[in-house]
């Protein structure tokens, strides 16, 4: 929020209403975020999962699942849509030959869609599988909490999608 505060451009800055109950180290004295650098929040060499805003907690959560199954996961989080840091997102995915992009928007016609094309386009020739997106059920978004949580993507279905993909079912 500072970067977007302090950059003479107009900045649209969107908060994940997911994050609001999270908790975590914050780090001392004045600090920024660039914009168009990513964070690979996770080294990994089977599978690289490339995740949004709330998303980043979830894949987290899936890799150390994926790792007691045997797979290493790269979990890479863009930080910014725009700058986006495409190179960071394509060497991960050539680096682990998989990726899964997840984020709590609908799959299609957004953030995920839009990451998805570009590693498919920079790591074509590098991929063992087609990129695969995770997002929200394609129905209205519940206003009930219980409802919402069940429409985006878990845990468990992250863990799933990537054990399918690295051919362990």
């Amino acid at each position: 929020l500072k970067t977007a505060i302090r950059d003479e451009n107009p900045v649209v800055f969107f908060e994940d209403k997911m994050m609001y109950k999270m908790k975590g180290p914050v780090p001392e004295g004045e600090y920024t975020i660039p914009f168009g650098v990513a964070d690979v929040k996770r080294e990994g060499e089977d599978i690289t999962i490339v995740a949004t805003s709330s998303m980043v907690q979830v894949a987290l959560g899936a890799a150390e699942m994926l790792e007691k199954a045997g797979i290493s996961t790269e979990v890479v989080d863009p930080r910014t849509t725009w700058p986006l840091d495409e190179k960071t997102l394509v060497e991960s995915a050539k680096k682990t030959s998989r990726a899964i992009v997840v984020d709590e928007g609908y799959g299609r016609y957004g953030v995920a869609a839009e990451i998805a094309s570009v590693i498919a386009e920079g790591a074509f020739y590098s991929l063992d599988a087609p990129v695969k997106r995770m997002g929200a059920m394609h129905v209205p978004i519940p206003f009930s909490p219980p409802l919402e949580d069940v429409t985006v993507p878990t845990e468990q279905t992250v863990f799933q999608a990537a054990r399918a993909m690295c051919g362990k079912r």
